[in-house]
């Protein structure tokens, strides 16, 4: 085979249609806009979101604020949840998906201070509430942030 042999599969191409080139062609005289109105005239086409004259959705609806798209979404997980690891094991985000606390590993993990942590745990996340540090080492664990 050659690149010289390549064609498209047989009914792939499609001629486009050829409007405004006499009567023989099925699409002269007024080339497929029908008579006068809006539709017929050059640039009459109504703007996207016209409703008929009345007041557009856009411009009824109230607007407030801003979202701003650089935004840090952080999974929140609450030191009462790290409970259910055995002593001294290593939490990190394959762990609490393994546990079932978080839906995906790749999340970005914020532990937080709520309930009491009641054995040593070494919790590797992105981020630290402090209130959360100081509850971990005092029950005799460590953090370590992930960057």
């Amino acid at each position: 085979m050659k690149i010289s042999d390549l064609a498209p599969a047989k009914g792939a191409k499609k001629k486009g249609k050829r409007i405004g080139r006499g009567p023989g062609s099925g699409h002269g005289k007024t080339s497929t806009k029908g008579h006068k109105g809006q539709a017929a005239r050059s640039g009459g086409t109504k703007a996207p979101g016209f409703e008929g004259g009345q007041q557009p959705l856009i411009r009824r609806v109230p607007k407030r604020g801003f979202t701003n798209i650089f935004r840090k979404q952080y999974t929140v997980v609450n030191l009462d949840r790290l409970n259910c690891f055995e002593p001294e094991a290593i939490v990190d985000p394959q762990a609490l998906q393994a546990a079932g606390l978080i839906k995906k590993s790749s999340e970005k993990i914020k532990v937080l201070a709520g309930g009491d942590l009641s054995r040593p745990l070494v919790i590797s996340a992105h981020k630290f509430s402090q209130e959360a540090v100081k509850k971990i080492q005092s029950a005799g664990g460590r953090t370590e942030v992930i960057s």
